[in-house]
């Protein structure tokens, strides 16, 4: 069972490890140019998850390779720029 303090200790994570984001964007945005633009020449994988209910905007587990805490939060910050909503 996890005591309450334990939320408060940064997580331990190995590098280079594949790291997971879930995005949401509009349906007229073209995925592939979106990620490429942020990701750069870093491996990822981009899966399609699902449509909104209303169709307006459409959502991809995207994982890509980082090598650093610091590179995997920049790399959130600016999705987070090019994005609706970022997980």
């Amino acid at each position: 069972m996890l005591n309450v303090c334990d939320f408060n200790k940064k997580p331990d994570i190995s590098y280079p490890n594949f790291w997971e984001y879930k995005i949401i964007i509009d349906k007229d945005t073209d995925e592939k140019v979106l990620v490429q633009n942020c990701v750069g020449d870093r491996k990822h994988k981009l899966n399609f998850s699902k449509n909104s209910q209303n169709g307006k905007f459409k959502s991809f587990n995207l994982a890509v390779l980082v090598n650093s805490d610091e590179e995997r939060l920049e790399l959130f910050s600016l999705l987070r720029t090019k994005c609706k909503f970022v997980l």
